[in-house]
Formats: C-alpha cells, sequence, structure tokens
C-alpha cells in the first residue's frame, strides 16, 4: 500500500542564526511554546518572529494578557529596528485578554480567542504571556486539569484554521508544565544566567517535531536589532576536531610566504596553505610585527585577510603596514572589547567577514586577549574555546596566524600558557637572550605538522622595514631550554708568587 509524504513548508523566522537551529526554519501550522525566566527576551522573539512573518494575505493576531497596559509593552518594543508601525491594525492587530484572564475563568479566555480568529483569521497566533493565565486558573482549585483541556482545545482550534502559534510564558525549569510541553510541537527554552559581571544568554530547541534541530545551547545577543542566535557554523563533526587537535595530517603542496624570507625558509619553504601557526614570544618580541607581515604578503599577492584584534587598534605610529592595509580595504578589522562574548559569537564574526571578503588569512592578536574578551563561562573552558575557533577556521580553508604572550623565564621551554600549542599546525617561538650584559631577540621553529623544517636558532632584529632575521647563533647551548648564555671573560694567566 502506497502512502503520500505529507510537505512541511518551514518559515523563515526573521531571526538570524534561529532557521540553522531550528533546521531549516519554523514548520507552518506548528503549536510553538517560547519560554524562560523574565527579562531573558521571549517578548522581543515573538514580536520579530511576527514582524517577520505577518503580511496582508498571512495576517497575525497577539493576544496580551499582561498586568500591564499592551501600549506601556509597544512603547518598548517600538525600540527595535524590526518593528514596523504601520503593520499596526493592518498585517498585526493586538488584543488585550488581561479582563478574562484575571476572571480565572479558561473557558472565557478560549472563547475570547475563538472569537477573535473567527473574525480576523490569522495565519499567526501569539499568546503573550500564557504564564498569566495559568496562574488565574490556579485559583479554581482544579487547574491542572483546566490547563491541560484548554491547551488541548486551544491547539485544536489552531490545527483547524491552519495557523501557526506561538504560547509564550515565563517557565523557570522544563518540568513547570508538563501538559503544554506534551501538547506543544515546538519548545524553545531561552536562559541568562550572570558570570561575575557578565550577562551569558543561551537558547535551546528542546523539541520540534519533523525536523532535526541543532541539539545543545546556542549563545544569542539583544541589540537594537533584536535578537542573534550565534549557531555553530562552519564547524564539522568530532573526525574534523580531532584532525585539528593534533591528528596526522596530509601537508599541502602549495605554501604561503609569511612575508619575511628567512623565516619562509626556516618553515621549509613558507607555510603550508591552511595550516595555523602559533607565534608565541614576550612583550615586545615583534609578535604583531610578524602578523602586519603576514596580511601585508597576502594583499601583496592579492589576497584579503581578516584581523581579529582583542587588545588594541593598531597605532598609525606604531604599525604604519597595518593601518594601512585596514584604510585601504585589504584587511578587515574586528575588534573584540567586551568582557561578554561567546565563542559561538566570535566565530560568527570571522567567518562572517571571511564570507565577505573572500579571505584567505586570518591573524589572531592575541590568545592572551581572546580569553580576556570571553565571557567567564565560556574562558573557564579555553582549552575547548580554542579548539571550537580553531576547528572553524581550519573546516573555512583559511590559513591563520595566532600570538601568544608568553613569559620568558629561562628556566623552562613553553609555548602557550594554555597547554594548547597542540592545535596548532605550526610553532614559531621568540625570545630574549642575555648575550655580553645586552638583551638580544631569537628565533627558532619548533614544529611544522607533516613537513620538514629548520632547527636553527637564528637571531633577528626589528627596523622600520620589520623583523630581519640574521644568522644562526654560534652558541645555542642553554639558550631556549635553561640559563641564558654569557660569554665570560678569559682567566688572567697565573702570576709567580700567588697562592
Amino acid at each position: 500500500m502506497s502512502t503520500t509524504k505529507v510537505t512541511i513548508h518551514r518559515l523563515a523566522t526573521g531571526v538570524p542564526g534561529l532557521d540553522e537551529v531550528l533546521g531549516g526554519g519554523l514548520p507552518e501550522f506548528s503549536f510553538n511554546l517560547i519560554a524562560g525566566q523574565p527579562g531573558c527576551g521571549k517578548t522581543t522573539l515573538a514580536h520579530q518572529i511576527m514582524f517577520a512573518l505577518a503580511s496582508v494575505e498571512r495576517p497575525a493576531l497577539y493576544f496580551t494578557v499582561l498586568g500591564e497596559p499592551p501600549l506601556k509593552m509597544l512603547r518598548y518594543q517600538q525600540q527595535f529596528h524590526f518593528f514596523d508601525n504601520e503593520a499596526l491594525n493592518h498585517r498585526v492587530r493586538f488584543i488585550n485578554l488581561s479582563e478574562e484572564a484575571m476572571a480565572g475563568n479558561l473557558d472565557r479566555v478560549l472563547h475570547r480567542i475563538v472569537d477573535e480568529v473567527a473574525t480576523h483569521a490569522p495565519a499567526l497566533v501569539f499568546v503573550d504571556s500564557f504564564r498569566s493565565v495559568v496562574l488565574a486558573s490556579e485559583g479554581g482549585g482544579n487547574g491542572h486539569n483546566q490547563l491541560q483541556q484548554f491547551v488541548q482545545q486551544l491547539g485544536m482550534l489552531m490545527t483547524t484554521w491552519q495557523a501557526t502559534t506561538f504560547l509564550i510564558g515565563e517557565y523557570f525549569t522544563e518540568t513547570d508544565a508538563n501538559p503544554v510541553f506534551t501538547v506543544a510541537d515546538g519548545l524553545i527554552w531561552l536562559r541568562q544566567s550572570v558570570h561575575r559581571n557578565s550577562m551569558v544568554r543561551k537558547m535551546e530547541v528542546l523539541k520540534m517535531r519533523g525536523q532535526p534541530t541543532l541539539a545543545g545551547l546556542h549563545t544569542y545577543r539583544i541589540s537594537d536589532a533584536g535578537i542573534q542566535v550565534f549557531a555553530p557554523a562552519g564547524l564539522g563533526g568530532p573526525a574534523s576536531a580531532s584532525a585539528s587537535a593534533g591528528a596526522s595530517v596530509k601537508a599541502s603542496p602549495v605554501r604561503v610566504s609569511l612575508g619575511v624570507p628567512e623565516l619562509d625558509q626556516m618553515l621549509g619553504g613558507g607555510l603550508p596553505r591552511g595550516y595555523s601557526v602559533l607565534v608565541a614570544g614576550p612583550s615586545g618580541s615583534g609578535k604583531s610585527i610578524l602578523a602586519a607581515a603576514f596580511l601585508a604578503e597576502g594583499a601583496r599577492c592579492g589576497e584579503t585577510g581578516v584581523m581579529a584584534a582583542f587588545e588594541q587598534r593598531p597605532n598609525q605610529e606604531r604599525n604604519r603596514l597595518l593601518a594601512g592595509l585596514i584604510d585601504s580595504g585589504s584587511v578587515c578589522l574586528l575588534e573584540n572589547r567586551p568582557l561578554d562574548l561567546s565563542i559561538d559569537e566570535i566565530v560568527f564574526q570571522l567567518l562572517g567577514e571571511i564570507h565577505r571578503l573572500k579571505a584567505s588569512r586570518v591573524v589572531i592578536d592575541s590568545l592572551s586577549g581572546f580569553e580576556l574578551a570571553l565571557a567567564p563561562t565560556f574562558s573557564d573552558d579555553f582549552r575547548g574555546s580554542l579548539l571550537h575557533l580553531v576547528t572553524a577556521l581550519s573546516n573555512a580553508g583559511v590559513t591563520v596566524l595566532m600570538t601568544s604572550e608568553l613569559e620568558d623565564r629561562y628556566t623552562d621551554l613553553r609555548f602557550s600558557p594554555y597547554g594548547s600549542a597542540f592545535l596548532t599546525d605550526a610553532i614559531v617561538v621568540q625570545r630574549y637572550v642575555e648575550v655580553e650584559s645586552r638583551l638580544r631577540r631569537v628565533m627558532a621553529v619548533v614544529k611544522v605538522r607533516a613537513s620538514a623544517h629548520s632547527d636553527e636558532l637564528r637571531e633577528y632584529t626589528i627596523d622600520a622595514g620589520g623583523l630581519q632575521i640574521g644568522s644562526q647563533l654560534p652558541d645555542q647551548e642553554g639558550l631556549l631550554g635553561g640559563r641564558p648564555t654569557r660569554k665570560r671573560p678569559p682567566k688572567p694567566p697565573a702570576v709567580a708568587g700567588d697562592a
């Protein structure tokens, strides 16, 4: 016996990133619950979806069951860019149910909704706050059964009218309203928490019938434009993550120059395209200058680049080369100063600019600033966040240069304070050494995955032309791992009569 497969039309929500989390959009005619604690953006999300979907052919009804007048709610919602005043009373209608809800009679609330739906024939129906209806019904002593019956009747009604429905409610845990959760086709849960001085907001789609959703918590931000969800775009599965985390990879036949010819020679002819390189060194060792040379070499070859600066904007006087690249449009600068960023938001910004510019080179300057820019809940697991970032950029096919502040203690050899050097494909270390009572800079290539490279320790200087790498130091013992080498004056010859 053959059966005809029903095709479910998916609606674009108009909320950046939400369609990806939902698995392609919102199922038409679905019965959904938007839940979460006060202040997490439930009403804003509902309004953003409503104004994006409502049209003359597909009008929307927004039922308010609030203790405050709807006009007060609209006054604040009008501050968002998505709010359309011309749509009011045409494509979008607001109806106040507070009088019916305060009576504590769910039948009366339902009859009012039925009358309004019959009058306006909406394609979209919103009930905000549905929690107020629930609390009002509890005074009758049999609130649970009444609520279950109310929700089932409302769901049947909206299915009959072929309306996509949203219930907006203030729920704190997933067990607060089992009847609603059972009947609903979709459950979108908004969460927020304070970590130190940072507000972190996360969204989870607990349920969406008929389509696969992106599992887990997804961070989102509320701005003047409304809500933006940062879905983990650009990430692969466990296989891609393990490859970036140290699995054997095949060296690319194409190599790119870092902009310093002598360093390219030390790397074995340049850095294989698509690799990530960590440049670790103490303050003042020239990490940012090398990063600028890397981007400038790309621009000279017709490539565009993206620089994520987590510390300070390149100064015109200190780094004219990089500032010129930014002014010319060859390099896009992403400045990330907030201390409440999520790793998903940073990856979203980077991949967006990479796609816009068709960029092939990326600089992260520096990992120390990157850790500080993250909200505490993400910086506590910085290695996981860094793996997330490196994996996303690797999957994007760009060549990445990251800088890391390295404390030069002379007594040990470390490449990163995070124990995360294994995530990168190549490592270049810069150090200070003391020779004849002077500090001198030295550089070495520690690692290039699946490729031969130099093991020389080369002295370098910094001048107006950038990094100038000299010849191999004649005496390397102790310069990287132990005490710095010093040339001692020769012992004076013995003199007759000395004891």
